[in-house]
This record gives structure tokens, C-alpha cells and sequence, in this order.
């Protein structure tokens, strides 16, 4: 009775199409780079306690979004705002033109949306299940037949659409899940925690899902697992407290954590001497040591470039005028995970370094 309950007001979020409306990929125009979700000035208050804090973003067609965050960030309030299942304090919402408050209806038949936990009925086929979401969606009696072929077909269903639900694995009952959400084709699908207990090949085929999704969606995906954001995403929004810190390609986060880029040498000599010549180096930020165990009288050096500092001329001079050889150089590359915690760790908690005096 409860998922029949939560698939009713899941389904009843998204307002049903209007008489005769088509939404075939023939008859549905798609362009990529539109703006389809804009968010401007977004605040939700729970009493004294702020939720969400004045944050503004526009997502575009075509593209796979990302949203991260530890804990307590923000992004389930985000997502249930602009899925219509939360009002906010304040701010505005706009989806493919539509005003999600002055027109809610048109705003929210844009949009299907995956919860962490999808509702579903354990005794239904999944025929029988994706019939009743389209019916609580509105879809007509002529056009059933011909969207229920279309959604298991886009997730690779139809070969389990006579199978009860409770029998499914846990990556096909998330299947039927996004069967459910492009009930409708609608334009943006927000998908919350996809992946959580799939076995390995299911993220992958899910992953793979998704990207097909993202040539003629817009999705949002919310997800703790960095690696999966960074694999199928083209940009990402880092929420912390309730504001957005930090927006970008994985590959633009892991170079803003810190601001500078990163590099790894092998180089002869003593700590006091090389430590004495990256000091004398212009454009480091910092730097940390290490003897080097397998090869003794070498010394191994992590360093950090200031913004925009090119600064492996300097170093090469700046050891060889010091007679001390430089034998390995190379750029130490960030992962999304270690971008991530650098911009969202408290304050205080940072990686021990040396700052040279200048």
C-alpha cells in the first residue's frame, strides 16, 4: 500500500500531457546547449536553520550534470525543489521557459525524476507497473502502447516485461525506475543515488545508460560516488552548508582545488640543499620532502605551483646552477575525489606543507 501510495504522488508531480500532445523523438524538436533549467537565487530556510543559501545555475540540453556534496549540503532540498516536491523560501525555478511557481503544471511535465528509493509494486510485471505510471501520468490509450515500447526499449527492458518486480535484481528494478521517469519523454531526468548496491558490471551498463540519456536529456545526477560522477559527467556542481562552492569539468575542479598545478621530481642531494634551492625558486607555493629509500642521496619532492606559474625552467637553472641533477620531473595529476575534499574539508584540516619565505 505504501509503494502504491508513492508511486501515485510520484507520478502526480508531473502534471499529465495535454490531450493529443505528442512527445515522440519524430515530432519532439532537440537542440543541444538550449537553456532548460535555471535556478536563480534559490533559498530554502528550515525555522532559523538555511538549507539552501541563495544559490544561482543554468543547466543546458544535452549535457550530463553532477551534483556533489558531503552530507547535509543541500542537494536532496535542490533536487526536491526543483522536482516540485518542496516549495522553496525563496527564489525561482524556471524549467524550459516554464516558472515552476506561476505555472507549475507546464514546469513540471518537463521533468522525470529517479528517487534513491523508487517506488514500486513487488506483485506487478513490469508491464503491468510502467502501464500504471503512464495511466497516473495521463498518457492516452492511443499512445500506451507505443510509449510503453519506447521507455523499455531506451533502458533495455523489453526482455523482462512480463517478470513480477520482486523478482528483478536490484540493476533492473533501477531500470524500471528510469522507465518510469521518461514516461512522458520528458526534457531533464534528475536521477538520486542511481547506483547505490549495484554490483560492478551494473554501474557500468548504468553508466553507459546514462550517457545515452544525455544525448537528448538534460540529467542531473546526485551521487557519493566520485568516481561515477567524474566517469559520466560534463560538469559538476560542488554544494557545501547549503552554497555552491565550487563548478566545472572534473578536470577544471581538480586544477581549481588549490589554484596551482602540481610536480613531482627525483633529484640528487641533501634536504638542506634542495630545500635551500626551491626556496630560491620563484612561483612555488609550497612544497613537502622526502628521502628517497630505494635510491639513497636522492631526495623526492611534492611541489605546489602558484596560479598560472610555469615554473619548470626556473627549477631546471635553479638545480643545475647548484650542480644538483635533476633525475625525474613530472606533473602530479589530481583526482576528482582529492579536488573534492580540498574544497570541502573544514577549516584547519589541511595537508602539512612548507611555504618558502620570500
Amino acid at each position: 500500500m505504501a509503494g502504491a501510495l508513492a508511486l501515485s504522488v510520484l507520478c502526480k508531480t508531473f502534471c499529465p500531457l495535454q490531450p493529443g500532445e505528442k512527445t515522440g523523438r519524430m515530432v519532439k524538436l532537440f537542440h543541444r546547449g538550449v537553456d532548460m533549467l535555471e535556478v536563480r537565487n534559490l533559498v530554502k530556510n528550515y525555522g532559523k536553520q538555511a538549507a539552501v543559501k541563495n544559490i544561482s545555475f543554468t543547466l543546458q540540453s544535452g549535457r550530463v550534470y553532477g551534483l556533489l556534496g558531503p552530507n547535509g549540503a543541500g542537494k536532496s532540498t535542490t533536487m526536491n525543489i526543483i522536482t516540485g516536491y518542496l516549495g522553496a523560501s525563496s527564489g525561482t525555478v524556471i524549467v524550459e521557459g516554464h516558472d515552476l511557481y506561476a505555472e507549475p503544471e507546464e514546469a513540471r511535465r518537463c521533468i522525470g525524476y529517479l528517487p534513491e528509493i523508487p517506488p514500486l509494486y513487488e506483485e506487478m510485471t513490469v508491464l503491468e507497473y510502467l502501464q500504471t505510471a503512464a495511466e497516473l501520468k495521463g498518457i492516452s490509450p492511443a499512445r500506451l502502447k507505443d510509449e510503453l515500447k519506447r521507455v523499455m526499449e531506451e533502458v533495455k527492458l523489453t526482455d523482462r516485461r512480463d517478470t513480477l518486480v520482486r523478482l528483478l535484481s536490484k540493476g533492473y528494478r533501477q531500470r524500471v525506475g528510469i522507465a518510469q521517469a521518461l514516461i512522458g519523454d520528458p526534457q531533464i531526468i534528475i536521477l538520486d543515488e542511481p547506483t547505490v548496491g549495484l554490483d560492478p558490471i551494473q554501474v557500468q551498463q548504468f553508466r553507459s545508460l546514462i550517457r545515452r540519456l544525455g544525448e537528448h536529456h538534460t540529467v542531473i545526477l546526485s551521487s557519493h560516488i566520485l568516481q561515477e560522477i567524474s566517469a559520466v559527467c560534463d560538469e559538476i556542481l560542488i554544494l557545501k552548508k547549503g552554497e555552491i562552492i565550487a563548478e566545472g569539468s572534473a578536470a577544471e575542479l581538480e586544477n581549481l582545488a588549490r589554484g596551482g598545478s602540481r610536480l613531482e621530481l627525483l633529484a640528487e642531494g641533501s634536504r638542506e640543499e634542495i630545500g635551500e634551492c626551491l626556496s630560491a625558486v620563484p612561483g612555488i607555493h609550497s612544497f613537502r620532502m622526502r628521502e628517497e629509500e630505494k635510491e639513497p642521496g636522492t631526495v623526492r619532492v611534492v611541489l605546489e605551483a602558484e596560479a598560472g606559474a610555469d615554473i619548470r625552467r626556473d627549477l631546471f637553472f635553479g638545480f643545475s646552477e647548484r650542480k644538483l641533477p635533476i633525475l625525474e620531473m613530472s606533473p602530479v595529476m589530481r583526482s576528482l575525489e582529492t579536488a573534492f575534499l580540498e574544497l570541502t574539508q573544514e577549516p584547519g584540516i589541511k595537508e602539512t606543507s612548507f611555504v618558502p619565505e620570500r
